[in-house]
């Protein structure tokens, strides 16, 4: 998401935002986030602008917020934990409910049922399970009786439940926390994330119940949030919600995780339940650029613009690079690493070849943080850049001009309010908030002029026989094809987990359920668009 992500108030200097709550108060958004300095609101899921308090903990972790006729109530993590209301979110301007909560707690999530009842949900542990208790809106949201055990892990049986970045690690037990409740037709899903918030596996994995107590009986789609490759990766430890239309959506944290296990930033994805109640989010090319909807959308699919990434591994040049963080650091989609010139001085750039005329619709220019010394929110701490295309480099035309831009945009968004014809692609340094011009990712999007890769035909599927969590998939190299994204799922008709790789004809996956059968397909693509597969096996 395109946010003012704050600096921590602690060394070393990173940027984080984490744990998100989205609510729809009066037919508008508001975003809450771990360690923010503040809140955002939205009117459209797309614009933002920042609250900024000092009635709210906004240093603790994981807030939580749920509405009640016309008013917003708000707690956090903590030992000391107060709970908080307002009528007026806009204003910034809160009371307090409850100044001593009597439960010392992590990962809060606050839901209010459709027969006025008040419910607790949370946990964060490699140990204990998630808990549940009822809360008394005529006392202070004070706990009615003792809390209730929901959900444990379970990493025997379970492989999105295994740790490291590709679920490798069976031996350490995961860490289950961000509780969620939805309700949906009566049923209650209440979703948590696992294994680590510093792992690309990142996850959340939904349970459903007839009751808010339990018993929770595990999904068989699962996990349903999962984006363990691509530019950015992971999609746990969420929220979902409804806009305006009816549309759920699923805001997640996504991991970055290089200076600070929990720098982290927020994904927001598509998401929905089928024709049988089964809960899903759509992370296909969820990196990618997709469309805001301004009614009901039928398919969650629709919503991808269908602008291919075009600056993958093209060739670059700079006007300085630290040898260790090279050029081709900022196209190699792939945040954790990144190119940085030698200084943060006005006149440093970076230029991509796409090696042909390419249509360019859109670019995200990805800052990365190297040598800054920044904490908290800092006035000045606004990226001054011109980006410029050529097809010759030697004349050139400014596509983009930030050079007076004073919005703090460390992943800015740009869409073109026309499509350019262009091989070359520039951008030059004007003004950095601190440390080097440094990049993660100058991705420019937009369409190829070739054809469409063909269709994967040929693929194996081996299941381990001695760990069902685990599956090889390997297929034939397509000539033309960028890369490939492998939809697998528990029917033909719900292939909602995706794994998207570049170059890569084999892949090993170890989040599955030993105890649940899968179906997979491979669809290919490269800058001119994508080939569905049509075989299932």
């Amino acid at each position: 998401m395109n946010l003012d992500y704050r600096y921590s108030l602690s060394m070393p200097s990173r940027r984080e935002a984490a744990d998100p709550t989205m609510i729809m108060f009066k037919n508008e958004y508001y975003l809450f986030a771990s360690k923010s300095g503040g809140y955002w609101h939205s009117k459209d899921l797309l614009n933002w602008d920042l609250i900024t308090t000092k009635d709210l903990p906004l240093e603790d972790y994981a807030p939580t917020t749920v509405i009640v006729d016309n008013e917003i109530y708000f707690m956090a993590s903590g030992g000391h934990i107060k709970i908080y209301k307002t009528t007026d979110p806009k204003s910034g301007k809160w009371e307090v409910v409850n100044d001593d909560f009597p439960i010392g707690l992590t990962d809060p999530c606050l839901f209010f049922d459709d027969d006025r009842r008040m419910y607790l949900y949370y946990g964060c542990s490699n140990k204990e399970p998630l808990y549940a208790v009822e809360l008394d809106l005529k006392n202070k949201l004070n706990p009615i009786g003792k809390p209730v055990a929901t959900i444990y892990g379970n990493n025997k049986e379970h492989g999105w439940d295994n740790t490291g970045d590709y679920n490798e690690n069976a031996v350490n037990a995961p860490w289950v926390e961000g509780s969620w409740m939805n309700k949906y037709h009566g049923k209650y899903y209440l979703q948590y994330a696992t294994p680590g918030t510093q792992f690309k596996s990142y996850a959340d994995v939904v349970y459903v119940s007839d009751l808010p107590f339990g018993p929770f009986k595990l999904q068989k789609s699962n996990p349903f949030s999962y984006k363990p490759e691509g530019f950015i990766a992971g999609a746990g430890h969420s929220s979902t919600f409804c806009d305006v239309y009816g549309n759920y959506w699923h805001i997640a944290t996504m991991t970055i995780s290089k200076i600070h296990m929990f720098e982290r930033r927020l994904g927001l994805f598509p998401s929905g339940f089928d024709k049988d109640a089964t809960l899903y989010t759509n992370t296909a090319f969820g990196d990618y650029p997709h469309y805001i909807p301004n009614k009901k959308f039928m398919n969650a699919g629709d919503l991808f613009t269908g602008w291919m990434l075009l600056s993958y591994k093209k060739p670059v040049e700079a006007s300085s690079a630290i040898d260790s963080l090279p050029s081709k650091n900022a196209v190699d989609e792939d945040v954790r690493t990144y190119w940085s010139a030698k200084s943060g001085n006005k006149g440093e750039w970076l230029c991509v070849d796409l090696e042909k005329q390419c249509d360019v619709y859109a670019l995200q220019i990805n800052f990365a943080d190297h040598n800054t010394n920044l904490l908290g929110r800092d006035n000045e701490s606004a990226y001054q850049y011109v980006v410029q295309y050529s097809n010759d480099k030697i004349h050139w035309e400014t596509l983009i001009d930030k050079s007076n831009n004073i919005e703090d945009l460390p992943h800015d968004y740009i869409e073109l309010p026309k499509v350019i014809n262009a091989r070359y692609v520039k951008i030059t340094n004007y003004h950095m908030p601190d440390g080097t011009f440094a990049l993660s990712g100058f991705r420019v999007f937009g369409k190829g002029k070739g054809k469409l890769p063909e269709q994967v035909k040929n693929f194996t599927i081996e299941r381990s026989g001695t760990d069902r969590k685990t599956v090889k998939i390997s297929w034939d190299k397509i000539p033309n094809a960028l890369g490939y994204n492998i939809r697998y799922g528990i029917a033909r008709d719900k292939l909602y987990l995706n794994y998207q790789v570049y170059a890569d004809t084999s892949i090993i996956i170890r989040s599955l359920d030993v105890n649940t059968d899968y179906y997979f397909t491979i669809d290919s693509f490269n800058e001119n668009g994508i080939t569905k597969g049509v075989q299932v096996h």
